[in-house]
């Protein structure tokens, strides 16, 4: 049997750049063992699989990696929501539109910008609040990144595991040289997971250019020995950072970059919402582009 799928990039608004995503927009018939060897065909960091909603959302949505599923990522939904809104799947083009995709993590928000000139743009909120696990040693992370512990900066605060829908260890590194040399290593991941914490690491530093942010995310036991565009990472990172922030309230926002030792620039526009002291809300945006379309043999 033939199913229609759609490859984008996600954030960027130049093709070739971003984050790859393969989108089947009606999996229906699919078993898991398909989806799965379709999403290790394909070969991105993640593709995601579109459902009729079973709680009368918008959409159900799986994402599979190239060696498991993820109960919720980032530029999938994005990316997803993009590809929906470009082939018209949902409804009448309007400047802002706002749906909700059913996911293992929960129930995913994405609002939808359409402007005249302009690329789309989606933002999602994640579908879980702010939690933070335990605080990982610069060694441990810094050997998963094949970096010198003193590279890892702990001013603003040690490593640790944070998560807005999935977990991340995140670790701020000194500057954009360590940041350049990091490179995944299985050995460091596997020692991770030894110490009962997620592999998947997020490393990042203080930009003071046109961004504020540079960033890399590591999972290569997941099969993604480095993602071009992390929004799940990032969103929950811009809920870390604004539970660090000293005010109680505010709305705090970061445009990271990330992607471009890879060759494959992302722009990540970040942001939190911070009340009493609790982080509500955390979201992620950008821009994405489609690249090509076709069918898929399965059976």
């Amino acid at each position: 049997m033939e199913y229609a799928y759609y490859i984008c990039d996600v954030f960027t608004d130049t093709r070739f750049g971003g984050n790859q995503l393969a989108v089947l927009p009606d999996a229906r018939g699919l078993s898991d063992d398909q989806m799965q060897q379709i999403a290790r065909e394909f070969n991105f960091s993640e593709s995601t699989f579109v459902l009729p909603a079973e709680q009368g959302n918008t959409r159900r949505v799986r994402i599979f990696t190239p060696t498991l599923e993820v109960p919720f990522a980032g530029h999938p939904n994005i990316g997803t929501a993009f590809v929906l809104a470009s082939i018209g799947e949902l409804g009448e083009a309007r400047a802002t539109h706002t749906v909700t995709f059913e996911e293992r993590a929960g129930l995913v928000a994405i609002e939808i910008t359409r402007s005249a000139q302009g690329p789309i743009v989606c933002e999602l909120e994640a579908p879980e609040r702010l939690s933070l696990g335990e605080s990982v040693s610069p060694e441990l992370v810094a050997a998963a990144v094949c970096l010198d512990a003193r590279d890892v900066v702990s001013k603003s605060h040690a490593p640790r595991v944070a998560s807005v829908g999935l977990p991340f260890v995140f670790a701020e590194l000194a500057d954009r040289d360590a940041l350049a040399r990091a490179r995944p290593s299985i050995e460091g991941a596997e020692a991770l997971v030894r110490a009962g914490v997620t592999p998947d690491v997020h490393v990042y530093t203080r930009s003071g250019d046109e961004f504020d942010l540079r960033a890399r995310m590591f999972a290569i036991l997941d099969g993604v020995p480095e993602d071009p565009a992390t929004g799940s990472a990032n969103c929950a990172l811009a809920g870390l950072l604004a539970h660090l922030d000293a005010a109680p309230d505010g709305d705090f926002r970061w445009r990271i970059a990330q992607g471009v030792e890879m060759g494959r620039p992302s722009v990540l526009e970040a942001r939190a919402e911070k009340r009493s002291g609790e982080v509500v809300a955390a979201r992620v945006a950008g821009a994405s582009v489609m690249v090509s379309h076709g069918s898929i043999e399965v059976g």
